[in-house]
This record gives structure tokens, C-alpha cells and sequence, in this order.
């Protein structure tokens, strides 16, 4: 990573400067810097996703989720909350799955939120998707006919693995303040 630190900030100073977004990461905190980056390859595989950074109030990022199972399963993510254009709170996301699955799986996840009642909602913490709400994955034009559904929208973003699974789930977020 020191090695590489020069060359990220001044991918990041280009990109900034060009306006693919306005969130500007703390460069010495690595959890900044992998939102960023996961930021840079959301807007790389569907470069229409930036309508929803641009006209959400506020969205979470999870840069890496594993998710794994055999019959029963998991995944668990760490993130940031950004608002205004700032991380406002960090967040954890923790699902247990039951069902037919089988592997593992690296993925990024967005959730934004449509306006300041959703976003609230998040942040008072113990926010849940249930096993009925669904993600789209990122593909080039996936977010053309992405919506909200109750004031948010998610979105997923395959790192790397193979997972089959037809499972019971939903997923439970903490978030804690900055």
C-alpha cells in the first residue's frame, strides 16, 4: 500500500477534479480509500449509477462484503455512511442465510437513499432488508431501470468468487456516528 499511495492520490486528485463525485476521501484512513475506490469501480462497470450519487441524500458504501456458505451461510461488510458530500457514520451490515448455497463470494455494496426520511431511518441504527427487498447487480446500464423501493435503492457489485444459492435471507445494519 505505501507504494501505491502516490499513485492513488493522484488518481483521486484527477478524478476529483474532473467532478465524478464530490466525496473526497481522508487519505490516511483505509477505510476512506477503499469507498473511494470501490466508488471508481461502480461508476467503471455503469457509469449511469452517478444519477444516484448525484440526486440521493446520502448513501452507504460497503467496498468489501464476503459472503459464504454450505447449507447455512453469512456475509458481513464494513462501510461508510455519506452525506452532503462527507462520511457522516460508519455502518456494518450482518446476514445469515439458510438454504440451498454453496461457496463464497466478494462484493461491493451501495444502498442510497432517496431522501432524508430513509436516510434517517438508516441511521438510527438497527435498519433491516428483509428477505423480499433485492439488489441490482451492477452491469453496464443496470442502473438505467433501477429504482427505489420504499425510499432506497441498492445495488451489488461482484469483487470475485462463485456462489450458487437459492437462500432465505435478509440483512441487518448497524450504524454509529462520526
Amino acid at each position: 500500500m505505501r507504494k501505491s499511495a502516490p499513485v492513488l492520490i493522484a488518481v483521486f486528485t484527477v478524478v476529483f477534479t474532473s467532478g465524478l463525485w464530490a466525496f473526497e476521501p481522508d487519505t490516511s484512513d483505509e477505510l476512506q480509500l477503499d469507498v473511494a475506490r470501490a466508488i471508481l469501480d461502480v461508476q467503471k462497470a455503469d457509469p449511469g449509477i452517478k444519477a444516484f450519487f448525484d440526486g440521493a441524500a446520502g448513501y452507504a458504501v460497503f467496498p468489501k462484503v464476503g459472503k459464504g456458505g454450505m447449507g447455512i451461510g453469512g456475509a458481513h461488510g464494513k462501510g461508510l455512511v455519506i452525506a452532503d458530500d462527507k462520511a457522516v457514520g460508519k455502518t456494518s451490515l450482518s446476514q445469515v442465510t439458510i438454504g440451498f448455497q454453496l461457496g463464497g463470494q466478494v462484493y461491493q455494496q451501495f444502498i442510497f437513499f432517496k431522501d432524508e426520511t430513509a436516510l434517517e431511518n438508516f441511521q438510527r441504527g438497527n435498519f433491516e432488508l428483509g428477505a423480499q427487498a433485492s439488489a441490482v447487480a451492477v452491469t453496464l446500464g443496470a442502473s438505467a431501470d433501477a429504482d427505489y423501493d420504499k425510499g432506497v435503492a441498492v445495488f451489488t457489485n461482484v469483487s470475485g468468487g462463485l456462489m450458487y444459492e437459492a437462500t432465505v435471507s435478509g440483512q441487518k445494519f448497524k450504524y454509529e456516528s462520526l
